[in-house]
């Protein structure tokens, strides 16, 4: 094992070296390599065929200029991103953030986690994220058409919907996925509804797909509470972020039994000792676009300037705003709060100080590559839908959401059982993510 888990350190320093700087794709990376060593001591072939290697590496990444005008008049230029990372399983397939964090490092971080996501899912895509350094916040729709057409026009060459296939994420939701569709569409003549997943429902998209990344969350935290004899019955939940994946996780827990007490923006968070008020939320944060302190002011809830959301008391913890936004003193606090569960909603969101706590305190973790995982699949599903044509039904859909979010619960449990590690979902779903990717890169050679 000690050889082994050498080799790995040896593929990690290669890591670090062909990617400076990039420290959120060195932390992703890690993260996967450190639950390998079992793996690849049972199948050496990992090694030899330098699997992990070229997983390691991108099959393709794309940087390009996006110059665009102002309402004013005045050129502004942007940077966009995509990189292609994985598709030995299918076509590459991950959202576009646009957000003024955006640069390479994120993306890939994002693009390796979207590979071993989209593998547990067991639906045929391969990894891959993109986006831009683009900040849509106070930005007018005609400047945010007007962005998306100038990014679109790049884009639109190196996509599909047998090569590539983005979605949303932050910052892209279905104003922005109309926008670039129907410039992808005016480029090529060609209305290939399924090159965009999360596109609006009058016009090739899914059912569940909107509420699909915070439905999929709690589908999954549900699976652990259920093997611990529990249900969401009576738990104060806090949940990080209002955006897509906090509103509708925050609906799915409600409907369930929990009451999610607390929720947060950039601006800080609010307590809401009654539970939130969903349609308020909603429209708050969806339709006018506002800051959670409107939400406070007219809910008479409490609401916290700056802080961190995680100071509030509560029994499970659903981080769904962005990477890293849980810490060590975080996690700490939770923990002495009585916290006995946390599943990620967002990608990363836990440091790895955060993680090895939770650990440490026996506290039932579920990593972001298997508990949020229900955009993507739901993703897959309006493919589907594409390809044939077809379109399906509320309770259909979700129904099959729920069947996947079980299936790559129950995956993780077996596999973590099956490599010496009961219990450990952060194991089980990077091995389980892992050995699909790696049987089908062997399976098609050295490419």
């Amino acid at each position: 094992m000690a050889h082994v888990e050498g080799t790995l350190g040896t593929l990690y320093d290669e890591v670090l070296r062909r990617n400076p700087g990039e420290t959120e794709f060195h932390q992703a990376a890690k993260e996967v390599l450190d639950s390998l060593a079992p793996v690849v001591s049972k199948h050496p072939e990992y090694v030899d065929a330098a699997v992990i290697r070229r997983l390691c590496e991108p099959e393709r990444q794309i940087i390009f200029r996006v110059p665009w005008q102002d309402d004013d008049g005045n050129v502004q230029l942007n940077r966009g991103f995509r990189v292609e990372f994985n598709s030995a399983l299918g076509p590459f397939k991950g959202g576009l953030r646009f957000h003024p964090s955006v640069y390479l490092g994120i993306v890939k971080f994002l693009g390796f986690e979207q590979i071993f996501k989209n593998s547990l899912t067991g639906l045929p895509i391969g990894g891959g994220k993109g986006g831009s350094d683009f900040d849509p916040k106070g930005r007018s729709d005609g400047e945010i058409m007007r962005f998306c057409q100038s990014f679109m026009t790049e884009l639109y060459r190196h996509i599909g919907e047998y090569t590539d296939v983005p979605a949303g994420d932050i910052g892209v939701g279905g104003r922005e996925i109309g926008y670039l569709f129907g410039q992808y569409k005016r480029i090529t003549n060609r209305y290939e509804s399924g090159v965009l997943t999360g596109k609006g429902l009058t016009w090739g998209g899914s059912q569940v797909r909107t509420e699909a990344t915070g439905y999929g969350a709690v589908y999954f935290l549900n699976e652990m509470l259920k093997t611990q004899g529990q249900s969401f019955d009576g738990k104060r939940v806090v949940v990080s972020g209002s955006g897509n994946v906090a509103v509708y996780a925050t609906e799915k827990v409600e409907q369930l039994g929990g009451t999610v007490v607390a929720c947060s923006d950039s601006s800080g968070y609010v307590v809401d000792e009654k539970g939130i008020d969903l349609e308020l939320l909603k429209d708050v944060k969806e339709r006018r676009r506002a800051r959670i302190d409107v939400y406070a002011a007219e809910r008479g809830a409490i609401f916290v300037p700056g802080g961190s959301v995680w100071d509030v008391p509560c029994d499970i913890a659903l981080p769904c705003a962005t990477q890293n936004e849980l810490d060590g003193d975080a996690a700490d606090r939770l923990i002495k709060n009585g916290t006995s569960y946390v599943a990620e909603g967002a990608n990363m969101p836990c440091t790895p100080d955060a993680v090895k706590l939770f650990a440490e305190a026996k506290v039932h973790f579920a990593p972001g590559k298997a508990a949020n995982a229900g955009g993507v699949a739901t993703s897959a599903l309006e493919m589907q839908q594409n390809a044939s044509r077809d379109s399906w039904s509320f309770d259909y859909t979700e129904d099959r959401l729920a069947d996947i979010m079980r299936g790559i619960h129950d995956r993780c449990l077996e596999t973590a059982d099956e490599y010496g590690s009961p219990g450990d979902y952060v194991t089980g779903a990077n091995i389980a993510g892992f050995i699909r990717v790696a049987n089908a890169m062997l399976a098609l050679g050295v490419v």
